[in-house]
């Protein structure tokens, strides 16, 4: 569900490849080249897909009230490669996004706590993962579309009893 698109190249712009652009990068800023120009202009900046992905999952993970983040089965998955050695978690678990030039949509899918106010917890997500993506990226959030896919309950932290050991 990631789209880029290439902005035009204007005829001063300093590019390694004119007109075409790194697949899942977005630009942010195209630069012109010269020593006349200010320094903060001269070349282009891009933005990977996986980045918006990131900071978009952890600035929703930050919000009180979320439990996790994904469907099911990529859920399950993550518990299973979050307990391997080495392994590291996956932070853009449950997030889509769609990136053009200077916008971009996210799709969340989200766990909650029991207790809490969805309606709460997707507001202060949707405020949060918009202020980390326009702050940290440059690019404008368009829309965040949160899908709260189940609730988190207390007592599925419990331990289940253990049996009887077969063997001493």
């Amino acid at each position: 569900m990631t789209t880029q698109q290439t902005a035009p190249v204007s005829p001063n712009a300093s590019h390694p490849r004119p007109g075409k652009q790194v697949p899942g990068t977005t630009d942010v800023a195209l630069g012109t080249s010269g020593a006349g120009e200010p320094a903060a202009t001269r070349g282009k900046t891009s933005i990977a897909d996986v980045v918006v992905v990131k900071v978009a999952g952890i600035a929703a993970r930050e919000i009180h009230g979320v439990y996790d983040m994904g469907g099911g089965l990529s859920r399950t998955i993550g518990a299973v490669r979050d307990r391997v050695p080495g392994g590291r978690p996956n932070v853009g678990r449950g997030v889509k996004v769609e990136v053009g030039e200077r916008q971009t949509a996210i799709d969340l899918d989200l766990v909650v706590e029991y207790g809490v106010a969805i309606t709460d917890v997707a507001a202060d997500v949707r405020e949060n993962v918009i202020a980390a993506v326009e702050r940290i990226t440059g690019l404008e959030v368009v829309e965040v579309n949160i899908a709260v896919n189940d609730v988190h309950l207390p007592e599925d932290d419990s331990e289940p009893a253990s049996a009887e050991s077969r063997v001493e």
